[in-house]
């Protein structure tokens, strides 16, 4: 194996590759495209495109495709080789024209009503920021996705919007502050992703988890989560070797693969990067989670990555880990030892944005697997706050009430033992139950679910703060005394916003009564919380700033609705099936198993009656199962697809859904009832433990 600094980045056409193998001037004209987005020139791209195809094909690439991120939350390949025929040879080429623009089939791909069925045609775009790469014998070439008219079909697209919407806006506060130097404002991401590794051959005899990525049916083991004993554990061999590889191969693609750890469920595990620009991060993202399926089942295991894979137990996230940059290399939401006013002026921002905007930022989480999660076992609440830790709070609170603040300095931590350092106590702590914590230099989301691509939530929220910082630069240009008038910005920010700040427990009940006096929103579904995407106020600030048109505002509301629906329904069949051919049969058999026991002991003149009362209970359970699978049936049938989407989904919501719900409760008591031998599905307890042994 080679040694890291070897390995990493060697499947990547990155900036070092580029700068060894283009010529001077192209690679010039390459960097300023890329740093400063502007159009790059077709004979530029011919001699990129001539460099990246003899790089790829030497790594062992034979084809070439443009890699997406359509609207179904996971990417796209179309595969063609480079070989052209060249009399009764053939020769491997690759233009520019194929580097800058592809044309793949559209018509089955989402679009919310964008296109009619039959205009098939769509469009993908070179996006030279993000780096080309070889997966599987391919050079993978990263792209926007558009239809025939124009109109964003993909992920990436408004990504790359709203990053140049809020460096505009930045820039225009950092002028204010005599920044002439920096030409670009970035904001970068951290994404923390949380996974469940199960057994291949126990995943593959569970058909709710096949078709749905989350048991439908399943009775608490006797030993989950609770005496939390997994969190920070020594990581199992089968786990281990299974991490060892992911490292690897993230590594070979640029992926900066960092942390790796147990999480707190049995069979949950966590896996961080380091820090890079929001369009790079969220494209690896995609990729590491790829990876993270396709090793595993290397490793004969199946990673989960829905949002609430077993009930009872913690759900998986997805923590955006998110801040500001300047290409010159400063954090602008690193406080320092000193916070200055242009650190606080870029703080309140954001915490104005965010309260303005706090509907916008549920709705960029909002599925119907992150439904289960939201407000579940060591999840945030569907109830958007801020956390900023006692110093900076005291800080606003200083400037709020007009008096000095009076710096604690750096408090020195106590750990008991002399042996042991003492070490700086950090001010800012860390609130594991906050959705929007502000942890050091940068704000971690902590809503996102695990299958999420962050494009959403990274979009929204660069949106969202552009729109204030524009609402900040349209007063202090105007102003005739900055220095007064800026405190006063702040000042008048931090009084306006304070509702949104919270440091106590997100998880108790008390704070969703405080949350609603102060006028905060609890969004608890995804059907409660999509109508507001839609709203004037929503439709204002993305249009404003060019992230999405109104149409692509309406298609994305009628995907996610579609998606919603089609998921619960498709639950409800892989349930129904489950009860249908697999739970009933098996509980006949036990139950005939019982009678025959009965008669027996009968006949021999024994006391039947412990065994006559498990039969008893067992055939109460199965005629309310009967009574609750045919309810579940009915409202299926009553699900017409008649009704407007909005009405559709609050159906499958509140009547399938709740139909399920009451059929699980009987099935995972009549789990219990029945002898594993007879029970036709793994239990909690098998899927759970069984890559731990």
């Amino acid at each position: 194996m080679k040694k890291i600094p070897e390995l990493y980045g060697s499947l990547v056409f990155n900036d070092s590759v580029m700068q060894a193998r283009l010529p001077k001037d192209t690679y010039k004209a390459l960097r300023k495209t890329i740093s400063r987005g502007t159009h790059l020139e077709l004979d530029v791209a011919n001699v990129v495109a001539s460099a990246m195809k003899e790089w790829a094909v030497e790594n062992g690439a034979t084809h070439f495709t443009h890699w997406f991120q359509p609207m179904t939350g996971i990417t796209a390949e179309k595969h063609d080789s480079f070989i052209s025929p060249f009399g009764d040879k053939i020769i491997m080429e690759f233009s520019g024209k194929e580097l800058v623009r592809g044309e793949p089939d559209a018509s089955s791909f989402p679009s919310g009503g964008l296109r009619a069925t039959f205009e098939a045609r769509g469009y993908t775009a070179w996006d030279p920021t993000s780096y080309a790469f070889i997966k599987d014998g391919s050079l993978c070439i990263p792209t926007a996705f558009c239809s025939y008219g124009g109109q964003a079909l993909d992920k990436k697209t408004p990504l790359l919007r709203s990053m140049d919407a809020l460096s505009v806006q930045a820039l225009r506060i950092l002028r204010l502050f005599g920044d002439t130097r920096s030409k670009r404002v970035i904001t970068t991401v951290g994404p923390e992703q949380e996974y469940f590794l199960v057994d291949k051959a126990l995943y593959n005899k569970r058909p709710d988890l096949i078709y749905t990525g989350r048991t439908l049916v399943g009775s608490r083991p006797s030993k989950g989560q609770e005496l939390e004993d997994h969190y920070f554990v020594t990581i199992k061999p089968r786990v281990s070797a299974f991490m060892k590889e992911l490292d690897e191969e993230l590594w070979k693609l640029g992926i900066p693969c960092k942390t790796k750890h147990n999480e707190v469920a049995p069979a949950q595990h966590e896996m961080a990067p380091i820090f890079e620009s929001t369009n790079v991060g969220t494209d690896h993202n995609q990729l590491a989670m790829e990876m993270m399926k396709t090793i595993a089942g290397k490793h004969n295991m199946t990673c989960l990555l829905h949002e609430k894979p077993f009930a009872g137990v913690n759900g998986s996230g997805k923590h955006n880990n998110w801040s500001l940059a300047t290409d010159t290399g400063k954090n602008l939401l690193d406080p320092g030892d000193n916070p200055d006013e242009q650190f606080l002026l870029f703080l309140a921002a954001v915490i104005k944005a965010v309260d303005d905007y706090q509907d916008l930022l549920r709705v960029s989480v909002a599925s119907a697997g992150n439904d289960h999660r939201l407000g579940a076992n060591e999840a945030p609440p569907a109830i958007v706050s801020i956390f900023l830790g006692d110093e900076l709070t005291e800080i606003l609170d200083s400037i709020k009430n007009g008096v000095i603040y009076q710096s604690r300095g750096q408090t020195s931590m106590e750990i008991g033992a002399k042996v042991l350092p003492h070490f700086p106590k950090d001010t800012t702590d860390r609130n594991r139950t906050s959705p929007f914590a502000f942890t050091g230099n940068k704000f971690e989301f902590r809503m996102v679910g695990s299958p999420f691509s962050i494009a959403g939530p990274n979009f929204v929220l660069n949106t969202i703060v552009a729109e204030v910082l524009s609402q900040f630069a349209d007063k202090l240009e105007k102003s005739s005394d900055f220095q007064k008038d800026l405190p006063a910005l702040i000042k008048d920010t931090v009084v306006a916003h304070e509702r949104i700040i919270f440091n106590g427990n997100n998880y108790a009940e008390e704070w969703v009564t405080e949350a609603e006096k102060r006028g905060l929103s609890n969004l608890k579904t995804t059907v409660e919380a999509l109508p507001t995407f839609i709203e004037q106020k929503s439709i204002d600030v993305f249009t404003k700033h060019g992230v999405l048109y109104e149409e692509e505002i309406h298609s994305r509301y009628e995907i996610v609705l579609d998606n919603y629906c089609k998921t619960i329904h498709i639950e409800a069949l892989t349930m129904l099936d489950m009860v249908k051919q697999e739970i009933i049969p098996s509980v006949f058999e036990y139950e005939s198993v019982l009678i025959k026991l009965i008669e027996k002991k009968k006949a021999s003149g024994f006391n039947e009656s412990l065994e006559s009362t498990y039969l008893t209970k067992i055939s109460e359970l199965t005629a309310s199962l009967y009574q609750k699978l045919e309810a579940l049936d009915n409202s299926l049938m009553d699900a017409k697809g008649g009704e407007d989407s909005l009405s559709l989904a609050s159906f499958y919501r509140y009547t399938v859904f709740s139909a399920m719900s009451e059929l699980r409760c009987i099935v995972d008591q009549l789990e219990q009832y029945v002898a594993k031998k007879y029970w036709p599905y793994p239990s909690y307890g098998d899927l759970l433990f069984s890559v731990l042994l």
